[in-house]
């Protein structure tokens, strides 16, 4: 946990500027004070800049696009890794008999993971409504033209031989991030 009060309060508005439009999120230093930090810290260094989107999911319960590999290869990241900051206000996923699931919604900008605190650099924009276990660390949401971009990006499809996991086809390069 960031040891400044002012690093546990309020929110950052961090612009992403990509080769589809603008996806424009507010970060939330009360939910994910770490998270944001390490994500703002990344932004203002230039790590996000010059990458691509490298996964697209079309699941029936997982729409998301994942960014923030260096790599490219999904298992990228920045060279080390931070504990989660998981989310307890989550929905209860419908249609879940184990009671295990809970609603990502849309909007939400989330941490990829390896598992248990492996967070590093990878994060996910959920598209769509989601239902996934509650592992992982919820630290913003998209703007209302984000989502737009975001769309846009989903509805180009994706590449390779598998239609509901792969590479998006319309080209998410993110040229710069950065904090507003």
């Amino acid at each position: 946990m960031p040891r400044d009060p002012w690093l546990t309060k309020g929110k950052v508005k961090v612009r992403i500027k990509t080769s589809q439009g603008d996806l424009s999120v507010v970060l939330d230093r009360s939910k994910a004070p770490c998270t944001v930090h390490n994500f703002v810290h990344l932004a203002d260094r230039g790590f996000y800049d010059r990458t691509d989107c490298h996964r697209l999911t079309a699941y029936p319960t997982l729409k998301v696009l994942q960014c923030g590999d260096p790599t490219g290869t999904s298992e990228g990241g920045p060279g080390y890794k931070f504990k989660d900051e998981l989310p307890t206000d989550l929905k209860p996923a419908p249609n879940d008999p184990s009671g295990l699931r809970r609603v990502y919604e849309r909007g939400f900008v989330a941490m990829a993971n390896a598992g248990p605190d492996t967070n590093g650099s990878q994060f996910f924009l959920v598209q769509s409504d989601s239902s996934l276990k509650p592992n992982y660390t919820v630290f913003g949401t998209i703007t209302a033209e984000g989502l737009g971009t975001l769309d846009k990006i989903a509805a180009g499809g994706i590449a390779g031989e598998d239609p509901l996991d792969g590479p998006p086809k319309v080209r998410a390069h993110l040229y710069r991030v950065q904090p507003c």
